[in-house]
């Protein structure tokens, strides 16, 4: 069994889950953690008492010292502490590590996920309750991303916990290089327990099969927030002609062509090992109508404007183009540019799919972008659908930042 290394971070914390600490509020700031919210930023903070460590349980008081809630600091983070209860009673003990763990699953369990073929979103932080820990399910097999400081110091009892409560065949952990930055902590990547499959393995989803690498690929090896996504696409597809953009292992792609019967799928990545594994992931569904291809996507829809090329639906599914609210005016120009060029790519009466996974972008600036969209092109799009995460990708309705994917299907006119 592989543990973090412990120069990377603090020591393990006090045991007992209680505060070694408090951390003060300025005047007027405690309305949101009032509210539940779970992030104290560094702004809202007058000060801090008692000597804890980063990584250590401290309390979070208003101004005049009322207990609101007890989370985890971190001073190295613009996000300085993480709340996890509002209860003055209750330790961040193990016991209350393996209460959260075992309530994200009973959801997961309920909604049938939890097999050897599937792969499912096990624990999705601040929405059920983790803030900083995010737990994938692969057939098996078990990523985690470690976000925070507060469960990186912790991993050794979160991964006895993981153990116990799923018997995974392996476990695997990763520390992104961007969120170690941010974090004051050291990036990672490895295997945790078990033997990680050094090649991908197949998960099921709606009776299609993909590859998974759960070494090397992005995130955790897959993106299943778009599970149902993909599935409520390909009902708009029958006998269509369809372009998807940045589509990575093939998941809207395959899907319209399997269960939307899709006539001709071309499908376009920028990463040539993405486009090899959608290919391997086409092949092992012994689908022969799609083309996948290694292109910039902004590149590409220009060049196929300038042919006269037409499509009968277009799926766009982006990477985040920004992670806070401070970069969305250039992501929402961005996502302008990108929805204008395919509306002007698809025939009249045609099926336009366009996500945003950028947690800064609001629902309400992405109608806007498709407002902008239809006026500039002189277009008429009608939404169908207005959709978000999968399930397992639950939205805590005190933590908006959660309902970070919009998905939204169109008809162009």
């Amino acid at each position: 069994m592989h543990e973090l290394p412990s120069q990377s971070m603090n020591a393990a914390p006090d045991d007992s889950g209680m505060s070694t600490g408090r951390v003060v509020l300025r005047a007027r700031k405690a309305q949101p953690f009032v509210g539940r919210h779970p992030w104290v930023f560094r702004s809202a903070i007058d000060r801090i008492e008692g000597e804890p460590r980063d990584g250590d349980v401290v309390d979070l008081v208003a101004d005049r010292g009322r207990f609101l809630a007890r989370g985890v600091l971190n001073r190295a983070s613009l996000l300085q502490v993480r709340l996890y209860t509002w209860e003055e009673s209750q330790p961040l003990d193990t016991a209350f590590w393996r209460r959260r763990l075992e309530r994200a699953l009973v959801l997961r369990r309920q909604l049938g996920l939890l097999s050897p073929t599937t792969g499912a979103r096990l624990v999705y932080s601040e929405a059920d309750g983790l803030s900083g820990l995010v737990v994938d399910w692969f057939a098996g097999h078990v990523v985690v991303q470690l976000n925070s400081r507060a469960m990186a110091v912790r991993w050794p009892v979160i991964l006895s916990l993981l153990v116990e409560l799923l018997q995974p065949l392996s476990v695997t952990y990763r520390i992104d290089k961007t969120i170690a930055k941010e974090e004051g902590i050291e990036p990672q990547h490895a295997p945790a327990y078990g033997q990680t499959p050094a090649e991908p393995i197949v998960i099921e989803e709606h009776g299609l099969r993909y590859y998974v690498d759960l070494l090397s690929g992005q995130k955790t090896g897959f993106y299943l927030d778009q599970r149902e996504n993909r599935l409520a696409a390909a009902r708009y597809m029958h006998d269509r002609r369809v372009l998807d953009l940045f589509c990575y292992t093939g998941g809207f792609a395959l899907s319209a062509a399997h269960h939307g019967s899709a006539r001709e799928v071309l499908a376009i990545d920028s990463s040539k090992k993405a486009v090899a594994a959608a290919q391997a992931n086409a092949a092992l569904n012994g689908l022969s109508n799609v083309r996948f291809e290694a292109h910039d996507a902004f590149e590409v829809l220009g060049s196929l404007q300038a042919q006269g090329e037409r499509f009968d639906a277009i799926v766009l599914d982006p990477p985040k183009f920004t992670r806070t609210r401070k970069g969305v005016v250039a992501a929402l120009q961005a996502y302008h540019r990108l929805n204008r060029h395919a509306v002007e790519l698809l025939a009249p009466g045609g099926v336009l799919v366009t996500c945003s996974c950028s947690g800064g972008v609001l629902r309400e600036d992405f109608l806007e972008m498709l407002s902008g969209v239809a006026q500039k092109t002189a277009r008429d799009v009608q939404i169908l659908e207005q959709r978000g995460a999968a399930p397992d990708h639950p939205v805590g309705a005190t933590c908006r930042e959660t309902d970070y994917l919009k998905c939204f299907i169109c008809r162009v006119n």
